[in-house]
């Protein structure tokens, strides 16, 4: 795809050699649809071609990164086997695409941060939340294991215990407490949140570029080597599109009430 394909991201160019991109669905919170989905998939290998680009910048349309998944994409692979294949290999290849890009990446969290947009904000190599960034992983909420990104990264940023924690209760964290506890790499006023993230563009993007990249390159040995545990837990996210407790959770988050998951009622043991 060139950058004119894309529908939902906007592109600015900026001196010296950093591309903006801002996630533009902002009416629905930057939520990810079908559309906005693959596109996050693919613009990676766009930013990869591009020779002007020596470093990227992602942040949120309004008043959000990304608001998580589009919840009528959800319903509509429940128990569609060639639907959920499809969302399998869409959010590998996300993850994928973005480690194997050689460029920096930048990112300003301003608001909230959940679902595909979570997995652009925390593989970034530099993330950058706002005060008010509210980041959660709400796979275990909506009634499926925590697969795209979080088996990946969350122990190596935060380490087991809390990883376990925040995964497993789907809890959200604010910017300040996702720096303290090591899942982002900085926290900083909601007014100094974008001069923030180009100042560091700047100073990446005037740096020794193949010294910054190798560097980038040789740290991302440590996520690939966890390729196996990411690709386990994709398989058994996926697994839960086919359970009644994936509907009941995307019920639950649609009237923002937690749900009576079918597999835990009346269990009393």
């Amino acid at each position: 795809m060139e950058y004119s394909e894309f529908r939902h991201i906007l592109f600015e160019k900026r001196d010296p050699h950093i591309l903006w991109m801002t996630l533009n669905r902002p009416e629905t919170l930057n939520a990810a649809d079908a559309r906005l989905h693959t596109e996050l998939v693919e613009v990676w290998k766009t930013v990869e071609r591009d020779p002007e680009t020596h470093v990227v910048v992602v942040t949120g349309a309004g008043r959000a990164f990304s608001a998580g998944g589009d919840l009528q994409l959800v319903e509509n692979a429940y128990r569609d086997y060639d639907e959920i294949v499809r969302i399998l290999d869409e959010a590998r290849d996300l993850v994928y695409n973005m480690l194997h890009c050689s460029k920096p990446i930048i990112t300003a969290i301003n608001g909230a941060a959940v679902g595909a947009g979570l997995v652009v904000a925390l593989l970034a190599d530099v993330s950058i939340a706002a005060e008010s960034a509210r980041l959660a992983d709400g796979h275990v909420r909506m009634g499926v294991a925590a697969g795209d990104h979080a088996a990946i990264v969350w122990p190596l940023l935060v380490g087991m215990a809390k990883a376990k924690y925040y995964l497993m209760t789907s809890e959200f964290i604010s910017g300040a407490e996702a720096e303290r506890i090591g899942l982002v790499s900085l926290c900083v006023p909601d007014a100094d949140l974008l001069d923030k993230a180009q100042a560091v563009a700047h100073n990446l993007a005037t740096g020794p570029r193949h010294a910054i990249r190798f560097t980038k390159r040789a740290l991302n040995q440590w996520l690939l080597n966890a390729g196996p545990i990411f690709d386990h837990s994709l398989a058994l996210e996926m697994l839960g599109f086919f359970a009644e407790d994936m509907m009941a959770g995307v019920d639950g988050l649609r009237r923002k009430q937690r749900p009576l998951y079918p597999s835990s009622a009346g269990d009393n043991r």
